[in-house]
């Protein structure tokens, strides 16, 4: 027999409620059990679950393959229809332990999928830590209350509902006590949270409220924020609290004003440059990245040259670029479509300007002193999220102090070793 394991597909989000079901597996006792949590923020996320899952059963012929995550919420009788599924989860059930390891007669059956649950606080279960990371996940929001014309996740996770504030100071606390010197916030919408009910605090007095309460904490993070609602604490934070990360991740998907428009976003070019300037005078060394559509449907080529060009005006450094794929259901899948060569061609641009930008600033970081959380053997990140290579040995959770020595762009990451006066301290 062997314990449970999860593969997890898609977002930051996904990684933690995979944790948490396996340890829910874990309890419940699905041994010889293979959980994959799909993701379906485009068709090829969810023909990528399809071909996961195949593999999965020529590799595991003898376990018992569950399939739960947004693409089977979603499409629930594509993935029962899979000879290779045994059951079906939703996502109103994955995180409910007594859910996960039923075993119904009819396993794969559409109808166990049970619709999302609206208007209500969310109650995620607490976990302990992270098996596999230093770098530990706290959800502190579920679900969207918007509705992008290229999106399909509202209908698959609901409205925006948020946990209370309590409860996770209460988990990070619980994760710092067990070792995690960094957390990251993370959600669906994580700049709504609070935003459904006046006795909530905003977005960013709950991470003020989390540094306040939780002195171990090291480092806090917060994954990709909405641009059009990021909260005057935000920046308050970004100016007068070190353990707040100088690396901000944008959803921006677009810096032209009329594909925005047509993308049903909050958020303007202006709005974009805005933010990064005052942003930056809270704290000059803040980073940015960004997510970012290539080949939106009627983008012209000027429109998409002011997506490109917003890259170097605004410095970003970090970009997760996503070529436009039509989600059936969307308004946007009934939008001209740009051709699907231009579309990979657009994407290929911006990637390269997104390399160039990440290339400049690991350059910059050569000579310097930095701060690495050591995630695994002498490899770890920066406060500023660039990923670090250590010449040294270094305890695994630990945070030390390196000088960086190279940039290796191929591998996107910097080369470091010990501080000279450290390392001749420690050779005398």
């Amino acid at each position: 027999m062997s314990r449970p394991s999860v593969v997890t597909l898609g977002c930051r989000l996904n990684t933690l409620e995979s944790e948490i079901m396996r340890n829910q597996a874990i309890e419940a006792g699905l041994d010889d059990t293979i959980i994959v949590n799909t993701c379906a923020v485009t068709t090829q996320a969810e023909r990528q679950a399809r071909q996961t899952i195949r593999r999965l059963r020529r590799d595991n012929p003898d376990h018992r393959i569950v399939v739960t995550g947004c693409a089977a919420q979603l499409n629930p009788e594509k993935f029962a229809a899979m000879d290779e599924v045994d059951r079906i989860v939703g996502n109103a059930e994955k995180l409910d332990q007594a859910q996960l390891g039923a075993a119904d007669n009819d396993a794969t059956a559409v109808s166990n999928i049970m619709d999302i649950p609206e208007g209500e606080l969310f109650q995620v279960p607490m976990i302990s830590g992270f098996e596999e990371r230093t770098r530990a996940f706290v959800q502190v929001q579920q679900g969207c209350d918007h509705r992008c014309t290229f999106c399909i996740i509202p209908f698959v996770r609901g409205t925006n509902r948020s946990v209370q504030p309590e409860r996770i100071v209460d988990q990070v606390r619980t994760l710092c006590d067990n070792g995690h010197a960094e957390v990251v916030l993370t959600g669906v919408d994580v700049s709504s949270y609070g935003q459904e009910n006046d006795q909530l605090p905003t977005l960013g007095r709950l991470a003020k409220q989390i540094l306040d309460q939780v002195p171990a904490l090291q480092r806090l993070r917060i994954t990709s924020m909405d641009p059009a609602f990021i909260d005057d604490d935000i920046f308050q934070l970004l100016a007068h609290e070190e353990r707040f990360m100088p690396h901000l991740h944008l959803s921006l998907q677009s810096c032209d004003d009329m594909v925005l428009k047509r993308m049903k976003r909050r958020h303007n070019r202006n709005d974009i440059f805005g933010l990064v300037r005052r942003a930056r005078e809270a704290r000059p060394d803040v980073i940015f990245g960004a997510d970012l559509i290539a080949g939106f449907p009627t983008e012209t080529d000027k429109q998409f040259d002011n997506t490109l060009n917003a890259v170097t005006e605004t410095g970003l450094t970090y970009l997760h670029v996503f070529p436009y794929s039509a989600r059936p259901g969307t308004p946007a899948a009934k939008m001209p479509r740009v051709e699907g060569t231009l579309i990979k061609e657009r994407a290929a641009r911006l990637r390269k300007a997104g390399d160039l930008a990440l290339d400049k600033f690991l350059q910059s970081q050569i000579g310097e002193t930095v701060e690495v959380l050591v995630e695994q053997d002498r490899k770890g990140h920066t406060r500023h999220f660039a990923g670090v290579e250590l010449s040294f040995d270094a305890p695994v959770g630990a945070i030390v102090q390196a000088k960086v020595n190279a940039s290796d762009a191929q591998n996107e990451r910097l080369i470091a070793g010990p501080i000279p006066s450290i390392a001749k301290r420690q050779h005398a």
